[in-house]
C-alpha cells in the first residue's frame, strides 16, 4: 500500500473533481464535495488546508471511498 501523502488542498480537489466530486459549497476554510453513486449521495469535508495533514487526507480517502492508489493516479 502506498503511503498517503502531504498535499496543498488545491490538489486533493482537483483529484477529486476526476473522481467525480463537485463542490457544493464552502464555508471559511471548509470546503464540502459531493458525488451520487448508485441510490447514496456521498459527501465528505475538504479542509483548506496547505498542506492538509497526512492523517486528515487518510480519513478523506477512507470516506470517499477511494483507495490511496486510485487517489495518487488521479493526481
Amino acid at each position: 500500500m502506498s503511503k498517503v501523502p502531504s498535499l496543498n488542498y488545491d490538489k486533493v480537489i482537483k483529484a477529486l473533481q476526476r473522481d467525480g466530486w463537485v463542490i457544493v459549497r464552502q464555508k471559511g476554510s471548509h470546503i464540502r464535495l459531493q458525488k451520487h453513486i448508485e441510490n447514496e449521495v456521498l459527501k465528505i469535508i475538504v479542509p483548506a488546508h496547505k498542506p492538509i495533514k497526512r492523517s486528515t487526507l487518510s480519513h478523506i480517502l477512507k470516506q470517499a471511498r477511494i483507495t490511496i492508489n486510485d487517489f495518487l493516479k488521479k493526481l
